[in-house]
């Protein structure tokens, strides 16, 4: 019992530290101008909307199997599920008169970077099969995302928009994904191998991108916010691993509890910052948050990947 604890946790602490390493290039990457915000943000473009659904739709390239179809369905029910009691937590935390930090504070906690950071491991741990549920949990994401998330930083619920809920790049990869799925399309190498080229740019970019940011974060006072140690602590450990248990007690178990707690585990999400930019809130609180967060994660993903690993 010992060995395999200390197995799974080396595993994805190797994974997890692979990506660290990325991160730390593009760290460099960005202190020496080799990156630029413009530069960043058309990156994140790419990966937002070329590599995200190339990605999804390369993981359903496979025979229909009723039994994959229903631990898809867990996962999405799983994104839902986990994310309402993030949701509510941070409601019932964070209650402070600041209301662009406190939005912030409760952004951070409810969203994770679950694409950027899940995706690279669900398919290192899992293969495709990973990337197959994790697409699912992505997909619920993405709804919450664009309604909870947009309402909570703009305070304003005419900034709800049907097709900016229905029509994003997880969705869209998701619909393909599962029509090549559930009729098993067959998909002719001249499509299958440019997405696989692309697929591959899904775990160097976004580290570039999230070391990009740390280069140009204010370290020192980051870790003077005691707000921030809460928000992240909540975010890394006590949260996911309620939901690991929660999921757990509903009966997932294997690939389908793996890939989701590989999902809840994620620090802050990149989007806490461009959402915080875009609606005038605490923008600096929002950096703070997603930097400390990615460095402390290096140690509560492994743990909490790790317990799934044993407990699946």
């Amino acid at each position: 019992m010992v060995g395999t604890v200390a197995e799974s946790f080396l595993t994805v602490a190797q994974q997890v530290l692979i990506l660290f390493l990325l991160i730390g290039v593009g760290f460099l990457c960005g202190r020496f101008r080799m990156l630029n915000e413009n530069a960043v943000k058309c990156l994140a473009d790419i990966v937002l909307y070329v590599v995200t659904p190339c990605i999804i739709v390369r993981s359903f390239i496979r025979p229909y199997d009723p039994a994959m179809l229903g631990g898809l369905l867990a996962s999405l029910l799983a994104a839902f599920g986990t994310m309402g009691l993030f949701i509510a937590a941070a409601h019932l935390i964070f209650r402070g008169k600041d209301e662009a930090r406190r939005r912030v504070l409760r952004f951070g906690v409810v969203f994770s970077n679950c694409g950027y950071m899940a995706f690279p491991l669900q398919e290192a741990l899992l293969g495709d099969t990973g990337v197959f549920y994790g697409s699912a949990y992505v997909a619920g994401f993405n709804v919450i995302l664009w309604t909870y998330g947009l309402l909570l930083m703009s305070g304003d619920t005419k900034a709800l928009s049907a097709k900016k809920i229905l029509v994003n790049p997880g969705i869209i990869g998701l619909v393909i994904g599962l029509i090549v799925f559930l009729f098993s399309i067959p998909v002719p190498d001249v499509l299958a191998v440019p997405m696989e080229h692309l697929s591959a740019l899904n775990t160097p970019v976004p580290m570039l991108i999230i070391g990009y940011y740390l280069a140009h974060t204010k370290i020192l006072e980051a870790l003077r916010d005691r707000g921030s140690y809460l928000a992240i602590a909540l975010r890394l450990v006590v949260l996911p691993l309620v939901a690991l248990f929660g999921m757990m007690l509903c009966g997932l178990r294997g690939p389908v509890l793996v890939a989701c707690a590989i999902a809840v585990s994620p620090p802050v999400a990149s989007a806490t910052t461009m959402f915080s930019a875009k609606f005038g809130q605490d923008t600096l609180l929002s950096v703070n948050l997603v930097s400390l967060s990615t460095l402390f994660s290096i140690v509560t993903m492994p743990l909490i990947v790790g317990l799934a690993q044993i407990w699946s």
